[in-house]
């Protein structure tokens, strides 16, 4: 399969693209979708492609957005939906959690509900308290929705790919910190990676990295510098967090014997809380240390880029962690 070197964001275009190309009825509404081509750009174009009839702008209003695209899947009309921000979504959370998570269940499966919604996520500077979220990990309290998110360009591509094509709603959530990196993603045009499959990025012997979407540089990076340290990473890119891929994870850390979780969510009751309760239920007897989480402070996203910095976790912590854990003791 022959691949080239694209953005995030150029692997999202491409999946969305293919997936217009392909159905004629598939539609794409949200804020700001239509001649501007969305909040980043990734449906540039498509609205001067396939026209309005296809391509909506909608009002300033979340619920009136995810209403639109419930009503539209449940009369077979299949709908990628864009939300510009992951704190908005509890505007929709009634219609989210209790209308489009429960329909196919309620109706014994005779109503399928094909909506994915694309929504960004990520604490970021200057993003403050209402536009810097990372809530991902929230929406595994609700069965019905998928909850996927892409740490690499193939992913983007691949699982935007898988998501659009499902039958019932998928959440895409895409981390601003990954928009620009660019990666190696194949050039065929319907590629696609199954949802709730995750991947190993290294592997190693010493130590399991689990994470996910804005994190997955970051643990790359964190496994690069225990590796000078004379150590062998392991990095499992999770892809999905519902449905959750427990089978690679215990692979891995059976395999090592030490986890560390690292995501960009809150810590408590989140992706690091889940993750970690898995290893620690099925692989205790099994593990040479406790499971180490590295997660965002439990605070609002802050204004202050300094004060930002201190609530993303980072590098240092996941390196400091990991030398504790195997060696006992700090970088050098």
């Amino acid at each position: 399969m022959s691949e080239k070197e694209i953005t995030f964001q150029e692997a999202l275009r491409e999946s969305l693209y293919g997936a217009m190309i392909k159905d004629p009825h598939l539609i794409i509404i949200g804020e700001d979708v239509g001649p501007w081509g969305g909040a980043y750009g990734v449906a540039r174009g498509m609205y001067q492609e396939f026209g309005n009839d296809r391509v909506r702008d909608t009002p300033i209003s979340e619920s009136a957005i995810i209403g639109y695209a419930i009503g539209a899947a449940l009369n077979g009309v299949r709908v990628v939906c864009e939300i510009q921000f992951c704190d908005i979504l509890p505007v929709c959370w009634d219609q989210l959690a209790n209308q489009a998570a429960k329909y196919f269940y309620m109706s014994g499966g005779t109503a399928p509900v094909p909506m994915t919604i694309r929504v960004k996520y990520g604490t970021r500077e200057g993003g403050g308290p209402s536009h810097a979220q990372s809530i991902h990990g929230a929406f595994m309290q609700f069965p019905g929705i998928k909850v996927a998110v892409p740490g690499t360009p193939a992913d983007a591509k691949g699982m935007l790919t898988a998501a659009i094509c499902d039958p019932n709603p998928v959440l895409f959530m895409e981390s601003h910190h990954l928009y620009r990196i660019k990666g190696m993603v194949p050039e065929e045009q319907d590629y696609s990676i199954p949802l709730g499959q995750a991947s190993v990025l290294r592997s190693g012997n010493d130590l399991s990295i689990i994470t996910c979407g804005g994190m997955v540089p970051k643990a790359i990076e964190a496994a690069e510098m225990l590796e000078k340290e004379g150590l062998s990473i392991e990095v499992v890119n999770l892809r999905t967090v519902v449905p959750l891929d427990k089978e690679t994870i215990l692979t891995s850390v059976r395999k090592t014997g030490r986890a560390i979780v690292f995501d960009e969510g809150p810590l408590p009751g989140g992706v690091a809380a889940e993750v970690g309760m898995v290893i620690s239920e099925n692989c205790f007897g099994e593990l040479k240390g406790p499971v180490v989480r590295i997660a965002s402070q439990a605070v609002p996203p802050p204004y202050s880029p300094v004060l930002t910095r201190a609530v993303i976790p980072n590098v240092e912590q996941v390196v400091e962690a990991g030398l504790k854990l195997v060696k006992g003791r700090r970088a050098s």
